[in-house]
């Protein structure tokens, strides 16, 4: 008998005892209702948890099976010192028995635990499921079932429940819980920094709109430092953006960073560059727990102790580097370089679609400039026309309406330049693809060209194919106002390219070669014509007159091919640069 009953006789009646083995060798002095018979010691202690339990009697039979019970007492020892809280709960939520850790976490003792109901132990947190009771749902089905618990101090548990069964008792649950407070704190930190990164990148209309490219990049760099600061508590920040052609790390975020430290040239090259230059070049976080120890780093605010600093990629490519600071040394984490990288990501996508956004504000402005210019052209171009007409018959008359004629076709040819200008004050160069701007169209911006052509389509698709790449078109309709547009327009000074229709109102395309001969050396001359057709044989006369072989369109052409015949002339010039016909040169005798 592990306690002898002391109680006087009155309260006989009240005493229960635990019998293991055959009641039969029980004193007489025990009345049987008083017992809790058992076949064996393994549930000794679960029945020894009833407060009115006085005692145990073991039969002598049952001796050699005491061991279990020392087994059953370490085993309750060790689930009083396990670092879970453990708990023994009846069908009421009562706590039976509490281990521990449990009590620590309650800040309550063992005494006063027994009997609470177990959500009150634990100060009533609220059950955040997904079983919003997993008591409840225990002893319903008989199966484990979890849920999560947070406390009124920012704690969070994670309490798992299963059921214990005995014949001759009610059920019982047992209960694990474990403080994860840590790890959803790291799951909310996470979430907040996702958000934010969805939140830089996040213009609505409205504010794409009404802000300008600069107000845009300012935004982003506020939006960065707040997160970086009052989020992930990163007080030193630095984001140097990477120009892949020159290798250039240019600053575009400094916050507690030294002036000279920010002002710093730096390039994307593992040696001599820092830690920026390193992870630039590398694509690859560096963490510097040790300034002092560190050859790669360099310092940029005066206390800085440690630093981290992570690449901004997209699309597998190094769009710049995300660098903090702090004043102590090892300040930073694991944790810390996760989130980083994780926010690096973000600024990333954000840079990058800011990026698309200025290049869409270009594309559409371009759009706008051209569209604009396609609707002035032709008019403009009529303005010229009948200005040079106009201009023949009062040369050598009125010296007076020659000069206001001449700045009549110098504002209307300022008007096309204006417009072509605004569109590229509109459309910042860095907003133009790299492989945009080949040296092909280098070539061909600021080229002067006229073309000739009844068809007002053809005249302007002129317009809107080469004055993309910065050409300076102007059209005739027939050949006499070509004639006059070369003459009023400085001779051979006026045009680099001049591209006709072999067939002309007035006359032949090999014609208007000969006549604008009599005005330049070479005529810088393009035929366009359609397959099988070339009246009078004027391509052939052409040729044979200074045409070169490869200065011949046919129609209809592909843009390439347009471009590769005005590159072809251009070449021609080069080698023999246009000049004023001489009388020896004038092609007066030739045949027409």
């Amino acid at each position: 008998m592990n306690r002898s009953p002391q109680a006087s006789s009155s309260k006989k009646e009240q005493r229960k005892y635990i019998c293991v083995g055959d009641p039969n060798a029980i004193p007489t002095s025990y009345e049987p209702e008083q017992m809790i018979l058992l076949d064996g010691s393994v549930p000794v202690l679960d029945e020894l948890s009833e407060p009115d339990v006085e005692g145990v009697w073991i039969t002598r039979d049952q001796f050699p099976r005491v061991s279990e019970l020392r087994g059953l007492a370490q085993s309750g020892a060790m689930l009083r010192d396990m670092p879970e809280g453990v708990a023994l709960i009846d069908f009421d939520n009562r706590v039976l028995w509490a281990n521990r850790r449990l009590l620590e976490w309650a800040e309550t003792t063992e005494n006063s635990a027994v009997g609470m109901d177990f959500y009150e132990l634990l100060g009533n947190p609220e059950i955040m499921g997904p079983d919003f009771c997993p008591f409840h749902t225990t002893m319903a089905t008989g199966e484990e079932s979890n849920s999560t618990l947070q406390a009124t101090d920012n704690r969070y548990f994670q309490v798992n429940a299963s059921t214990i069964e005995h014949p001759r008792q009610s059920q019982q649950l047992i209960v694990t819980v474990n403080d994860i407070t840590k790890e959803i704190l790291q799951q909310q930190k996470l979430e907040a920094i996702h958000q934010a990164g969805r939140d830089l990148a996040d213009l609505r209309p409205n504010e794409i709109f009404m802000m300008e490219v600069d107000e845009r990049i300012e935004l982003l760099k506020e939006n960065i430092r707040h997160y970086l600061s009052d989020l992930l508590n990163f007080q030193v920040i630095e984001i140097r953006l990477l120009e892949h052609a020159t290798g250039n790390l240019v600053p575009l975020l400094s916050v507690g960073i030294d002036q000279d430290a920010a002002d710093r040239q730096l390039y994307a090259h593992p040696q001599g560059n820092g830690v920026t230059g390193y992870v630039a070049a590398s694509g690859r976080s560096y963490v510097c727990q040790d300034v002092e120890n560190d050859p790669l780093f360099l310092p940029g605010a005066t206390n800085t102790c440690s630093s981290i600093t992570a690449p901004l990629i997209l699309h597998d490519q190094v769009l710049g580097t995300l660098n903090v600071e702090s004043p102590d040394t090892s300040a930073f984490s694991d944790s810390d370089l996760q989130f980083l990288e994780i926010f690096a990501r973000d600024v990333a996508f954000a840079l990058n679609t800011l990026e698309l956004l200025v290049a869409q504000k270009a594309n559409t402005a371009q759009q706008s400039c051209d569209a604009i210019h396609s609707a002035v052209a032709l008019p403009v171009d009529e303005i010229l026309n009948d200005a040079v007409n106009v201009m023949e018959g009062y040369i050598g008359h009125s010296s007076e309406v020659m000069d206001r004629l001449r700045r009549i076709l110098q504002n209307a040819r300022d008007i096309k330049q204006t417009i072509q200008q605004i569109g590229q004050k509109m459309t910042p160069m860095e907003a133009v693809p790299e492989a945009a701007e080949t040296v092909q169209h280098a070539v061909l911006r600021g080229k002067k060209i006229l073309v000739v052509d009844a068809d007002n389509q053809v005249r302007e698709d002129a317009h809107h194919l080469l004055q993309k790449y910065g050409c300076i078109v102007e059209t005739a309709h027939q050949g006499d106002e070509a004639v006059l547009m070369v003459r009023g327009s400085g001779g051979f000074e006026s045009y680099d390219v001049i591209i006709s229709d072999i067939r002309l109102p007035d006359y032949s395309g090999y014609q208007l070669m000969l006549r604008l001969g009599k005005i330049i050396h070479r005529v810088p001359m393009v035929l366009m014509t359609a397959f099988g057709y070339d009246p009078g044989h004027s391509i052939v006369k052409a040729r044979q007159n200074g045409l070169h072989p490869k200065c011949v369109l046919f129609k209809p052409f592909r843009l390439d091919q347009l471009i590769d015949v005005i590159h072809t002339t251009l070449q021609l010039n080069e080698q023999d640069p246009l000049r004023e016909a001489s009388a020896e040169t004038s092609p007066e005798s030739r045949s027409e």
